[in-house]
């Protein structure tokens, strides 16, 4: 199983999926042609947060020639709100699917995480958002006891057949840290350990005589993912 950042060419098999496993998720107003502003929706999606939306492709069936279209077997599709009324940078999942031939494999716990991962790297999201039936039990497992969403809300009629929905909400604080624990492994990585006597003299005494200061790299500013690294000083001060 492949899971990779959406294609444009991907969509038409996306909205396969779509159909197939949610034929009642998309609750704006509709056109009369109901497939044409499918297309345009994913599309919209995939041009405007090009990062952010994953599909899950089964590659163990064989490729017979150059021209064959890949089997999508699970997808996200999510972005960033571009207005968030509480002033907030967050992301939202518009909607995650997986065909039932592919269920319980862990797939669609794979393609939240690397959208949320790529909202925190790319946009600086401070939370993901999303909305589910209130009766859909197998979803609100994953999302409420897999991922750790909470419940904020309940939107009532939020779905065209007049059902409700709950909207819930993930920190993603845990993904800041996790990327900054990422980065400081590599740095440590990249230095190395000191060698030879010169190297086990200085730890003993330190540089000049002091204790060695333990330093973190944290991110600041809104734009985290973009934002420059600056050093902390951690070390004890007498």
């Amino acid at each position: 199983m492949d899971i990779r950042l959406l294609h444009p060419s991907d969509i038409p098999h996306v909205q396969h999926a779509n159909i197939t496993n949610l034929p009642e998720k998309q609750v704006l107003p509709m056109p009369q042609n109901q497939e044409c502003y499918f297309m345009k929706y994913y599309l919209y999606h995939a041009l405007s947060w090009p990062q952010l939306s994953y599909v899950a492709v089964d590659v163990s069936r064989p490729k017979k020639t150059p021209y064959d279209y890949p089997r999508i077997v699970g997808y996200v599709l999510a972005k960033m709100e571009e207005d968030p009324p509480d002033g907030v940078q967050h992301g939202h999942i518009t909607s995650l699917s997986v065909m039932r031939t592919h269920r319980r494999l862990g797939i669609a716990e794979k393609l939240m995480k690397q959208s949320q991962r790529a909202m925190v790297e790319t946009y600086g999201a401070q939370y993901v958002s999303l909305h589910v039936r209130v009766s859909n039990n197998a979803a609100l497992r994953l999302y409420r006891d897999t991922l750790g969403f909470k419940n904020e809300n309940v939107e009532a009629k939020y779905y065209a057949d007049g059902e409700d929905a709950y909207s819930m909400k993930l920190e993603l604080g845990f993904i800041r840290e996790q990327i900054l624990d990422e980065e400081e492994a590599d740095e440590d990585a990249d230095e190395g350990e000191a060698v030879g006597d010169v190297g086990k003299a200085g730890e003993r005494a330190g540089v000049n005589g002091k204790e060695k200061s333990k330093k973190r790299k944290v991110r600041v500013g809104r734009g985290l993912g973009v934002g420059e690294l600056v050093e902390r000083n951690e070390s004890h001060k007498s």
